[in-house]
């Protein structure tokens, strides 16, 4: 009897171990598998093919929306000036339709600011758009080829200790380099070039 509580606690503990050791081989094989990088996005955006140009068209198209806002604004200012001139001397019905006047064009020049605003905003991000496919294609290429689970962003000044090795802005950087090395798909348009972006004929 006592042989056999002791052979079936025995046999509970070997099965025991036994599930305790593939219960640790089972979490130690996901973290083997499980690769994680990280890269510097500010570092891949200073280095990515067409940002210059890009950059160089917006200020070109968005240089009048400041001579816009400005001549509003320099209207509005003259009213004013001339208003605080003049209004000793203006009668009460005067005094309201000059201010009227100046608020309807303040209110005119905060809603060209809003517009303006969008505006410039949202052909930016048409310029980049493309920009960021092609660094997002280049992470994608290397996530796979390397077998990583997934990129992170991230700033490697913030973080207080890690392994270099995890940092690939370097080798993703190389790799944009070789992108904008490669020939142009359409004749006239530099390799570098995002989509949507040209140059005037010469």
């Amino acid at each position: 009897m006592r042989a056999s509580i002791r052979t079936a606690c025995t046999t509970v503990a070997v099965l025991a171990l036994s599930t305790l050791a593939s219960r640790v081989v089972a979490a130690q094989q996901p973290s083997a598998q499980f690769r994680i990088a990280f890269v510097n996005t500010q570092v891949l955006l200073d280095n990515a093919p067409g940002r210059v140009e890009a950059e160089s068209l917006f200020a070109r198209e968005t240089r009048g929306y400041g001579d816009q806002l400005k001549k509003m604004s320099d209207s509005l200012n003259a009213l004013y000036a001339t208003y605080q001139k003049q209004e000793p001397s203006l009668t009460p019905a005067q005094r309201e339709t000059r201010q009227k006047t100046m608020r309807d064009l303040q209110e005119s020049l905060q809603t060209k600011q809003q517009q303006l605003s969008q505006q410039a905003q949202s052909r930016q991000n048409e310029l980049m758009a493309p920009i960021m496919e092609q660094v997002k294609k280049v992470l994608d290429d290397i996530r796979g080829e390397d077998g990583y689970a997934m990129i992170i962003t991230g700033d490697p000044s913030l973080i207080l200790s890690y392994d270099k090795n995890l940092d690939i802005t370097d080798r993703v950087v190389a790799r944009l380099k070789t992108v904008a090395a490669k020939p142009a798909a359409k004749p006239g348009v530099p390799a570098s070039a995002p989509s949507g972006v040209t140059r005037k004929p010469q």
